[in-house]
């Protein structure tokens, strides 16, 4: 990781952490803003220890962007979880064939940039 990358991921990090502690619900009660909080950095914990071993500068652009894009989207829509992707009408196929397996592949490639860790945490 060069210098300029480790710093980019510092101060990532770091805007996550003071996000987390400006954070507001938009509900406005209390209790949804400390969960909502805990789950912030919880999630910003998890995710940066889990890929504190990268060396491969593309898959560290890959998190960084995704990053990016995780606190842009939660900061416009004022929710901190991910927001869900939505399967096209039909685009269900029996559970069997390669209809699926095909089905599956497409759906893997179609993954939005801020969801590409979340399957992975949980």
């Amino acid at each position: 990781m060069t210098i300029a990358t480790r710093q980019e991921v510092l101060g990532l990090y770091r805007t996550i952490f003071r996000l987390a502690r400006k954070w507001q619900a938009a509900s406005g009660q209390m209790e949804d803003t400390i969960k909502e909080k805990q789950y912030i950095l919880n999630e910003a914990r998890t995710l940066f220890q889990k890929n504190k071993n990268l060396t491969d500068i593309d898959l560290i652009k890959q998190c960084i962007d995704e990053c990016t894009a995780r606190i842009e989207i939660g900061l416009h829509y004022q929710i901190p979880y991910p927001r869900p992707i939505h399967l096209p009408p039909m685009s269900l196929t029996p559970l069997r064939g390669r209809g699926l397996q095909i089905q599956e592949k497409l759906r893997k490639h179609s993954k939005p940039v801020y969801l590409k860790s979340h399957d992975e945490v949980f």
